[in-house]
């Protein structure tokens, strides 16, 4: 975490390969920071962002002694991703639903390109949720749009999925204000996402074990399981899309991002990497095909990421679903250098295993 008052002294990698007159490359490769008495790191054990504390890092390296960090909790700590989750109690993909709610979405703070929330509101959040404070609006008017803002529906729901795990559509839409469409849509995602939750905790449990133990109704277990099923796949591809997102950026052609994971009709996976300075706005990658090139920066995946008809100037770049990250690399150099290499045959039936 970053410790109350010190968010100008986070230190990125490059920055302290920098301060150690040595390329990234090499930084990364000799790994200095592993050393026992390198100061340690103020980003969470599994960030994919590595930071520092400059004043830490800059008196080890003249050789002087390394001052400590506060070791108080602070309200204004801030708190990375995975260290928002470890104080709720959840886990870091929960948190990326309950951050979209109106308590904490104006709070949240970038640092380094890193996203963080102050630990005070964090806490805030939590004891709102233990008092039912701030609940959503009941009742919606027949006839009218959903009455929650598309990026808070997964939070309020999880709110009524803690209260009661066998909640039904209908108490779903009065309580949140949601069509009876997006009702069925919310609920069966966060519950497969506890679902996956509980799978990655406890190994040996069965997907059906799971669902019992959260407290599903028989009823609903069906389309929950199967909801849980698509987000298992969906977290075991992401280090995977992470991984190329983070050497296209090391290759100077995108800049740092998270990749998200989306679900798109029939439970399909497909997720997009923004590039820059490049003839591709971003590179698409679709479970059921593999990687291909985007012709729209604003919406790169679009409703179906599938074969795009010919003239659009779309081509997938390798045979593989999960090409290796220099395959994939060396098919975006000879795309950027106008190489034109044929559509291969699986995009017509989508069958070839990556």
């Amino acid at each position: 975490m970053i410790r109350a008052g010190r968010r100008s002294y986070a230190q990125t990698s490059q920055e302290l390969a920098a301060a150690m007159g040595v390329t990234i490359g090499t930084f990364r490769n000799s790994k200095p920071y592993a050393g026992k008495d390198f100061p340690k790191l103020i980003s969470s054990d599994g960030a994919r962002v590595k930071l520092w504390d400059s004043e830490q890092t800059a008196a080890y390296l003249a050789g002087l002694p390394v001052p400590e960090l506060p070791k108080d909790d602070d309200e204004q700590d801030l708190l990375d991703r995975n260290e928002a989750a470890a104080e709720l109690g959840i886990s870091p993909k929960t948190w990326d639903d309950y951050k979209t709610h109106p308590q904490i979405a104006p709070h949240l703070i970038k640092v380094k390109d890193v996203e963080h929330c102050p630990r005070g509101i964090v806490q805030a959040f939590r004891t709102g949720k233990a008092s039912g404070a701030d609940a959503a609006p009941k009742g919606r008017p027949k006839g009218s749009g959903d009455m929650v803002p598309r990026d808070e529906i997964s939070a309020r729901v999880g709110e009524l999925l803690d209260e009661d795990p066998a909640v039904t559509l209908a108490t779903v839409q009065e309580r949140v204000g949601l069509s009876y469409a997006a009702a069925a849509r919310a609920l069966p995602l966060l519950r497969g996402e506890r679902i996956a939750d509980l799978l990655q905790n406890e190994p040996g449990l069965t997907p059906e074990a799971a669902a019992g133990r959260l407290g599903y109704p028989t009823a609903v277990q069906r389309t929950a399981l199967a909801s849980a099923a698509t987000d298992l796949r969906s977290r075991q591809v992401q280090p995977y899309l992470q991984r190329i997102a983070d050497l296209l950026v090391g290759a100077g052609l995108a800049k740092t991002q998270d990749v998200r994971v989306q679900r798109l009709d029939g439970d399909v996976l497909a997720a997009a990497v923004t590039l820059t300075g490049s003839a591709a706005p971003a590179l698409v990658w679709d479970e059921r095909y593999g990687w291909r090139t985007a012709t729209s920066r604003r919406h790169p995946i679009g409703k179906e990421t599938g074969i795009p008809p010919e003239g659009e100037g779309i081509r997938y770049l390798s045979e593989h679903r999960l090409p290796e990250p220099a395959e994939l690399m060396t098919a975006l150099a000879d795309r950027r250098r106008g190489s034109k290499r044929p559509v291969t045959d699986h995009l017509a039936g989508g069958t070839q295993q990556g």
